[in-house]
């Protein structure tokens, strides 16, 4: 169901999205940028074909604990049953929320959302691909409690939908609401690293909750927030976003010399070490040295990126429209290709080696796949001349991609030229003097 609900909802976004770019064109605000919006969406669209393989823990699992363990029955038809199944969620996820920024794994899959240094609707995209791992365990309280499976569910989409809208810098102080419920004031400071908002206003729906257990912050106006994270992801790569804090997990628990303390990194707060034992995330933090990741990537990067990510979007939509009729291995394959896709994509974007070698190997690929196989992934028999048209685009894009990944790789070169010499001159300098 929330596949369904998702796509037919991204109009909306995405139409949300423009009136928000255009009213701060208005305004003259700059609160998009081309590079992290293109990952934040990519990042929502990974989020959801990478889904279709979890839907078994998103909603089996606690189906499976509500048929097994369930101690009532929820009175589904009662006028209260769905007022008050929201407000039971909406405290469930007020401890999820929080757990995932005290615990090392869980942040490990809730810092994707944390990941942008920008503020806006696009950010609320910005979802995680391995949150259903681990995410069904504080809803077993609901399990337990009878809520039905269908409710449960009904009522994630309505919290989940409901926290769009709060992503944006655009809308400022709300009087009374504020002090009620989430808002976008509220949310600003929880993603927020300043030391006075760190791990601070928790609530998706309430913001009574982080009242109540004391986890709420005010937002200040002496102390406008600074987005992103402490450990900053310096990358406009999807799945680096997805798997960077895990893989410092590994190292971190592979170079622990007793093995109590390469499972404590992962279920202590992020940040912790075995040497010292602190906690990385409440540490001082220096906003004035921190500069955002801006790399200057060139028009025609651009150009294709954009192109190149309308495509990629297309796929991923069909996946979600196919998957349920569609062979295992086909699948993975399929949700492959589009990982690849905006992976490469993020990666010419932000300038990083490898990008244009992905994308140019994965139309090369496809160039000469798509006329053996004879079709799309999880289609029919495609025409001949429909066959001919799409891979020669596909070889054209290769193309493409290694001329501008060519072009890229000799302004690199004339810059760290460049550098050099600027070097040098100041140490000529500085040996005159």
């Amino acid at each position: 169901m929330q596949e369904t609900v998702i796509t037919w909802a991204t109009p909306a976004f995405f139409a949300l999205i423009a009136i928000e770019l255009l009213w701060s064109l208005r305004v003259r605000r700059t609160v998009y940028r081309l590079d992290d919006a293109l990952t934040s969406i990519g990042l929502g669209a990974l989020s959801q074909v990478a889904g279709v393989f979890m839907r078994l823990l998103r909603i089996g699992v606690y189906a499976l604990v509500f048929q097994a363990f369930a101690l009532a029955a929820w009175p589904t038809e009662a006028w209260w049953s769905l007022p008050l199944a929201l407000v039971f969620y909406d405290f469930c996820y007020y401890w999820h929320h929080r757990w995932m920024h005290e615990i090392g794994v869980a942040w490990a899959a809730h810092v994707v959302h944390h990941s942008s240094e920008d503020y806006n609707l696009s950010t609320a995209l910005r979802q995680t691909a391995t949150g259903p791992l681990l995410g069904w365990i504080p809803y077993v309280p609901m399990a337990l409690a009878g809520v039905p499976p269908t409710l449960f569910a009904a009522v994630g989409l309505i919290n989940l939908l409901y926290q769009f809208w709060i992503h944006t810098e655009l809308v400022g102080r709300l009087g009374w609401f504020d002090r009620v419920f989430a808002s976008p004031s509220n949310h600003r400071v929880h993603h927020a690293v300043n030391d006075a908002y760190v791990d601070r206003n928790y609530g998706g729906v309430l913001i009574l909750w982080d009242r109540l257990f004391g986890t709420f912050q005010d937002e200040r106006s002496d102390d406008p927030p600074v987005y992103g994270t402490r450990a900053p992801l310096r990358s406009f790569d999807p799945l680096r976003a997805n798997l960077e804090v895990y893989a410092s997990l590994a190292a971190t628990s592979r170079a622990a010399r007793r093995w109590i303390d390469r499972l404590q990194v992962w279920v202590r707060r992020p940040g912790w070490r075995p040497a010292d034992g602190s906690a990385g995330t409440t540490a001082p933090f220096a906003l004035a040295a921190r500069q955002r990741y801006a790399p200057e990537a060139g028009r025609a990067v651009r150009r294709y990126a954009v192109l190149q990510f309308a495509v990629v979007l297309a796929a991923s939509v069909h996946v979600l429209q196919i998957h349920a009729r569609t062979p295992e291995p086909e699948l993975l394959a399929y949700v492959a290709w589009v990982m690849l896709s905006l992976s490469g994509i993020g990666r010419m974007l932000g300038r990083e080696p490898g990008g244009w070698a992905i994308e140019a190997a994965r139309h090369a690929a496809v160039a000469v796949a798509l006329p053996l196989a004879g079709r799309w992934f999880a289609t029919g028999a495609l025409p001949a001349w429909a066959l001919a048209l799409a891979a020669a685009a596909a070889a054209g894009c290769a193309v493409v991609a290694w001329r501008i990944g060519s072009d890229d790789l000799r302004r690199r070169a004339a810059d760290a030229l460049r550098a050099r010499g600027t070097d040098d001159a100041r140490a000529d300098a500085a040996r005159t003097a």
